[in-house]
């Protein structure tokens, strides 16, 4: 065999060599590119659910409270509709506790706090006869959902605590 073809023999392996050296390379990066995604994506999991966790503990607490009767049925499902809308990994709740929703999207718009205070007084009774209607009209309503809130919120901070 010519020198030539020995050499560009040579050249050839060496080519292949470094060419299957750098696709390894390229591999390698790749898996680690993969486990740091998936990592990223487990810590940004971990984070939802410790805040629907925090959300859940919030949430079995005013439920218990309205289920004693220790807080207002109107203030509970404000309370309830705000957090729950807050939830990062669940979306549905309006529909699955429909009382709860109904109830805070009737009285929603009322006055609270300051601005009650600055209404007139008959202005005040036509909202607290409106907040009553509501409340009478769902009463019923809300207390079935505190029922199954109460179970859906144990089930959900049991799954979600390791």
């Amino acid at each position: 065999m010519s020198d030539f073809w020995l050499y560009a023999l040579l050249i050839a392996v060496v080519i292949i060599i470094a060419l299957a050296f750098y696709a390894g390379k390229l591999l390698r990066q790749l898996a680690q590119q993969k486990e740091q995604q998936a990592q990223i994506l487990l810590a940004q999991q971990e984070a939802l659910n410790t805040h629907d966790k925090k959300v859940f503990d919030s949430v079995l607490l005013i439920t218990r409270a309205m289920q004693q009767e220790q807080c207002e049925f109107d203030e509970g499902c404000w309370r309830l509709s705000v957090l729950l809308s807050s939830l990062k990994t669940l979306t549905e709740m309006p529909v699955k506790f429909p009382g709860i929703f109904g109830l805070y999207d009737a009285i929603k718009d009322l006055a609270i706090r300051d601005a009650r205070k600055t209404l007139t007084k008959k202005e005040r009774m036509r909202e607290d006869y409106q907040r009553m209607i509501a409340l009478d009209k769902r009463h019923d309503e809300v207390v079935n959902d505190l029922g199954e809130l109460y179970q859906f919120t144990t089930e959900q901070l049991n799954r979600l605590t390791p």
